[in-house]
């Protein structure tokens, strides 16, 4: 029996609040599932999972709190306020052969990096956006997509980029200065990108080609194993499309409604954000459905159902969950050609639209509406497969196996 390597993993936040968190857990539970002992470092939230190790992580950030709360949120930018203690304590105890850092700026840092480097343990990023390369994290000035920082930092100045916000925005610009690349670069044998076009944004923003990877992201097929088997060849759909995301301008969503309102077609809208409440207000009709939130079961029933959906993003889009669980359950995407979308999307599982363009969108939504040759289970099938834990785990072991 081969030797499972002891694996450390690091992300800011330990509960699912977000896709890279989703992400991360999902990482812990396959390496445990595979024989691997596995640690994790976070901070300290109510809401985390319960693990023997909350011991080691350090207090929660407020970067919105009083001004102590947010001068103590400030030196944790820069690797202060406890981490580089705790997290020497944790390496000592655990003794880890490979670090696996996930979502670390601003909260954690990457001084971890540097403190696993100082120890001899191999050190592997994945990255969930683009903050090596933008300071603003999302590539987007004035809604648009954007890559000036990537060759000068000053540029987040320049436009507020960070919140719209002049003393946000300086203290993004001093963060990329502290990390800035080659220091990155310095403390991480190998940085995963779950998406092509990922990686070649990152080789442009000036990190070397042989330190980056591409791995997808992949589907928990023990938690969604009822969904994802009970695809029917030939099962009928339900007379819908349906969207599943965040409701703010960079996802897509007013282009979306633009075009859904010049459609007969029935809409439904699952999720939340900052466009919700005007989004119900103007745009509610027979048509036009807002379900808010729904539990991840739910959502994937209504995805099983939908006979396509849409996923409008106008931002450099990663390796989209909302995709991947899409296909897994069978159901075509409409998509964007933008970001990392169009990797994911072929002539036989959705197409593609010009981002930005409310009637290059509902062309296209009319298309696949009427287009009956979508075979529901073979898009699951090759989804499935090419989105399992199998195929991640045996790519991430081979990386973490490169000393």
């Amino acid at each position: 029996m081969s030797y499972k390597q002891r694996v450390l993993l690091v992300n800011k936040f330990y509960y699912p609040r977000g896709g890279d968190c989703i992400q991360m857990m999902g990482v812990e539970r396959l390496l445990r599932q595979h024989g691997h002992e596995v640690a994790v470092f976070s901070m300290q939230y109510p809401e985390n999972n319960p693990t023997e190790y909350s011991r080691y992580f350090p207090e929660k950030v407020d970067f919105s709190g009083g001004v102590k709360a947010r001068l103590a949120a400030a030196a944790r930018i820069f690797g202060y306020g406890g981490v580089k203690e705790q997290f020497e304590k944790l390496l000592r105890d655990f003794t880890p052969d490979v670090v696996h850092l996930h979502n670390i700026h601003s909260y954690i840092s990457p001084v971890v990096a540097e403190i696993a480097k100082k120890h001899k343990i191999p050190v592997v990023w994945t990255l969930h956006d683009y903050k090596p390369a933008c300071p603003a994290y999302s590539c987007l000035s004035g809604g648009k997509p954007c890559e000036k920082c990537f060759s000068d930092k000053t540029n987040v100045l320049r436009y507020r980029c960070m919140k719209a916000s002049m003393a946000a925005s300086i203290m993004a610009y001093l963060e990329a200065e502290v990390w800035n690349i080659k220091r990155l670069c310095r403390s991480t044998d190998t940085f995963i990108c779950p998406s092509r076009f990922m990686r070649q944004a990152m080789i442009r923003a000036g990190i070397p080609s042989d330190k980056l990877e591409v791995l997808n992201n992949f589907i928990n097929e023990t938690e969604d194993a009822p969904m994802l088997q009970s695809i029917v060849p030939g099962e009928k759909r339900e007379e819908y499309y349906c969207y599943v995301g965040r409701l703010s301008e960079e996802k897509g969503v007013s282009t979306l409604i633009k075009a859904a309102a010049m459609l007969p077609y029935k809409i439904k809208i699952i999720g939340t954000g900052p466009l919700y409440d005007y989004l119900i207000k103007k745009y509610q009709t027979p048509n036009i459905e807002f379900l808010g939130f729904q539990e991840h079961a739910e959502t994937l029933r209504l995805l099983s159902k939908a006979r396509f959906s849409v996923m409008p993003s106008e931002c450099y889009e990663n390796n989209p969950l909302g995709v991947i669980e899409s296909l897994c359950v069978g159901t075509p995407v409409v998509g964007s050609d933008i970001g990392g979308i169009p990797e994911l999307i072929n002539k036989t599982n959705g197409k593609l639209f010009t981002p930005f363009h409310p009637d290059s969108l509902r062309q296209t939504i009319e298309a696949v509406h009427n287009d009956t040759r979508f075979d529901y289970a073979k898009i699951a099938e090759e989804a499935q497969i090419r989105f399992s834990s199998g195929t991640y785990y045996k790519k991430i072991i081979e990386i973490y196996d490169r000393k």
